[in-house]
């Protein structure tokens, strides 16, 4: 049984960024609403209403991984990892992006799984095998078809994007060798609560894992996890390994065990936790528009810094505009010129003159903070603040 917990009211696509200012209809099924539940017998949280991929994943997709260099030392020490561990002569991502990852192995080795083309195109570019379609059972038949099986499947940050996983996860075990490993990495809902993360819920994020969640949704598929690894980005993530189950050849670490007992020990196997965690987002909007309506009172001038998805989560739930922020700054081209979905605040790109005379840098990408941070070491020594909601709202 799915219960909700959080209602964080009428959204618009998170990535989808306005050409020129536009008010969003309900009629016109630009805005949705943007309820989570927690199911009590899978664990597993979720958005109750699902957007279809191709809506949310076409040819215009803004985000590349290869624009964050926490993103890229992550990928480039996880591929060192994946060809000591594992040595796979065959590799396959699901989620490719722009390559940030399989740059860093050899173009014979790798398959590629990328539904947006403008992302698709950059890895074919780039001399790799791309296949330019959504992950399902029938594109797993047709690589099967083409390369026999695969030793290592990885994807970062997408697995948790496709509405079906039971098909996910079937077409996964379909193309597995009989000793090979899955690894994904997806944010944590135990960091999520911790943090107070509400910003981690948009229409892209269908489904928020647990190590809880895993374990019984790779059961049914005769998979199981036997390694898990945490990590620091996306605002704190999970990096699990997964095995067959009757592939006796790997030992289960005492990573994964660890991991449960801290996700049940802090109550994410309770609804009452995730009650408690509804509650006190509110509580959060409340005290950032407190916070913003002060300095605005004083006449100071505050920017956004990072037109992310997590941040239109923000804008939209708490109702703050251009009379609050008077404009976003990031390095994304595709997000130049543009507006911020919901809200209509202007995106300008990035330039360090663009933080002269202002007071106040909300962190909208909240989880590149150090890397932020020795960017912008010159605002800072002038005295410049930013202002963050994570985990409570206040300024840094």
């Amino acid at each position: 049984m799915i219960k909700k917990f959080l209602d964080l009211g009428y959204q618009p696509l998170a990535n989808k960024y306005l050409k020129s200012y536009k008010k969003l209809s309900i009629k016109k099924k630009e805005l949705y609403r943007l309820t989570v539940g927690f199911d009590t017998k899978t664990k597993l949280v979720s958005l109750f209403n699902k957007i279809p991929d191709k809506i949310m994943f076409d040819s215009n997709y803004p985000y590349k991984s290869s624009m964050s260099k926490t993103m890229t030392d992550s990928f480039k020490k996880l591929s060192v990892k994946i060809k000591k561990r594992f040595n796979p002569k065959l590799f396959l991502e699901i989620g490719s992006n722009d390559g940030a990852l399989i740059k860093n192995f050899n173009k014979n080795q790798v398959i590629c799984v990328e539904p947006c083309s403008n992302l698709a195109r950059i890895t074919k570019r780039k001399g790799y095998f791309t296949y330019n379609d959504y992950w399902n059972l029938n594109l797993s038949n047709k690589i099967k078809s083409k390369f026999n099986t695969v030793d290592v499947i990885y994807s970062a940050n997408t697995l948790t994007h496709i509405n079906n996983l039971n098909q996910v996860f079937k077409s996964i075990s379909n193309l597995l060798t009989q000793d090979g490993i899955l690894i994904i990495e997806d944010p944590s809902f135990l960091e999520c609560i911790k943090k107070l993360s509400y910003d981690q819920f948009y229409n892209e994020h269908i489904y928020i894992f647990s190590a809880l969640s895993v374990k019984k949704l790779i059961n049914e598929f005769g998979l199981e996890l036997f390694d898990i690894e945490k990590l620091d980005t996306h605002g704190g993530s999970l990096r699990y390994y997964i095995k067959r189950a009757n592939n006796n050849k790997i030992k289960i670490e005492n990573t994964v065990s660890k991991q449960i007992s801290t996700e049940l020990k802090f109550g994410l196997g309770n609804f009452s936790t995730y009650l408690k965690f509804g509650n006190s987002v509110k509580k959060s909007k409340n005290d950032l528009l407190k916070l913003l309506k002060t300095i605005k009172k004083k006449n100071q001038k505050i920017i956004g810094y990072g037109a992310t998805a997590k941040a239109s989560t923000v804008l939209n739930y708490c109702n703050i505009g251009n009379d609050m922020i008077d404009y976003f700054v990031d390095t994304t081209p595709d997000k130049k010129n543009r507006y911020m979905p919901g809200k209509n605040i202007k995106i300008k790109k990035y330039e360090k003159k663009l933080l002269n005379n202002v007071d106040y840098v909300y962190l909208g990408a909240w989880n590149f903070v150090k890397e932020i941070f020795k960017k912008e070491k010159k605002f800072i020594q002038k005295g410049g603040k930013f202002i963050t909601h994570v985990p409570t709202p206040r300024i840094i």
